[in-house]
C-alpha cells in the first residue's frame, strides 16, 4: 500500500503534438516520483487535443520542511507555459469536501452514504441539505449533519439574483468550505444566481437517459411513448436544464407489462449506480471536461 500523504494525481489538458508524454514524464522524474497510474486520450481531426491522467509518489511530498511540493508545482507551472498546458494537482491526502442536496426519496443517499462509510467513495460529507425532514433520521445514522432548508420562496424578482433558501444553502457551504455538491434525487432547480456564486461543479443525477425526457416527470413521458429501455444520467449542472456535460449513463430494460410505479422502481436501481460511479470517478480526478463533452478515465 503506498501512503497517501506521498501521493498525487495530475490532470492535464493541451493541444496534441509530439513529446508531451515525454516532457511529462521527465519533469515527474527529476522531482523523484514514481508514477503508480497513467492514461491518455487523444482526440482526431485538424486541432486535436490531449487528455491524460498521472497519479505519482514521491517520498516526503507533503513534508513542508523538504519543499518538495512547492518545487514540484513551481516546475508544473513553466512547463504549462512552455507547452500551452491546462492541469490540475491534487495531492491525495486531502480528501474532497462534498455536500449532499436531496428532497424525499433515499435511495440514491443511501447508495452514496454506505459506499462513503465502506470506503469506495473516498470524501468527506459536512452535511447534507433538503427542502423536507423526512432524510433526518438516515443523515443522523451516519452521523451527518442535516440541515432542513425549507422552499417558500415564490418566481425572483427583476434584479434578484438568488434566491432566500439559497442564500442559507451558500452561507453553509462556504462555512463548511465545500468543494462540490452531488444533487442525490433534490428536486429543486437552483437558479443561475446560485450556480454563479457556487461557482464549482455540481453533479447531479436524471432519471432519464439523455437528451430524451429532459424536466419534470421522465417516466411518465417514457411510459407514453412506449419505450423498450428507461435509463439514467449523471451531469454537471450548468444553466441550461438537464442539459450539462454527461458522465455516466445506464440503462434497463421495460416489459410491455410495466407500468409507470414499474418502471420508476427498476429506475431506482440505475439512478443509485450512475451517481454514485459519478461521484467517485470525480473524487478520483478521473473527469475532464472537453465543451460539452467529458473525458472519463475509469
Amino acid at each position: 500500500m503506498y501512503d497517501k500523504n506521498n501521493l498525487a494525481r495530475l490532470i492535464i489538458s493541451c493541444p496534441d503534438k509530439k513529446g508531451i508524454v515525454a516532457a511529462v514524464s521527465g519533469l515527474l522524474y527529476k522531482n523523484n516520483a514514481n508514477i503508480t497510474e497513467s492514461a491518455q486520450h487523444s482526440t482526431p481531426g485538424e486541432k486535436p487535443q490531449f487528455f491524460m491522467r498521472i497519479v505519482f509518489e514521491i517520498q516526503g511530498l507533503m513534508d513542508e520542511k523538504k519543499g518538495i511540493r512547492i518545487k514540484l508545482e513551481k516546475d508544473l507551472k513553466k512547463l504549462s507555459k512552455d507547452i500551452n498546458m491546462s492541469y490540475g494537482v491534487s495531492y491525495l491526502r486531502k480528501l474532497k469536501r462534498m455536500a449532499i442536496l436531496v428532497s424525499r426519496m433515499d435511495h440514491c443517499l443511501n447508495e452514496l452514504l454506505w459506499l462513503w462509510k465502506s470506503g469506495d467513495i473516498e470524501v468527506e460529507i459536512p452535511l447534507i441539505c433538503s427542502n423536507h425532514e423526512d432524510l433526518k433520521e438516515l443523515a443522523e445514522f451516519y452521523k451527518i449533519p442535516y440541515f432542513y432548508i425549507p422552499v417558500k420562496d415564490g418566481p425572483l424578482n427583476a434584479g434578484e439574483g438568488l434566491k432566500r433558501h439559497e442564500r442559507k444553502l451558500l452561507s453553509l457551504l462556504e462555512k463548511e468550505n465545500i468543494d462540490f455538491i452531488t444533487l442525490a434525487r433534490y428536486m429543486r432547480i437552483l437558479s443561475p444566481g446560485f450556480l454563479k456564486s457556487f461557482n464549482k461543479k455540481i453533479i447531479n443525477i436524471h432519471h432519464s437517459f439523455l437528451p430524451s425526457f429532459p424536466g419534470a416527470k421522465p417516466y411518465e413521458k417514457a411510459y407514453e411513448k412506449g419505450v423498450k429501455i428507461i435509463g439514467a444520467t449523471a451531469h454537471f449542472v450548468n444553466d441550461e436544464l438537464d442539459a450539462g456535460p454527461i458522465i455516466e449513463q445506464d440503462i434497463i430494460r421495460i416489459d410491455h407489462d410495466d407500468d409507470i410505479d414499474e418502471m420508476k422502481r427498476k429506475g431506482k436501481i440505475i439512478e443509485k449506480n450512475v451517481l454514485s460511479r459519478a461521484v467517485k470517478w470525480f473524487s478520483e480526478d478521473r473527469i475532464i471536461e472537453k465543451g460539452n463533452r467529458t473525458i472519463v478515465f475509469t
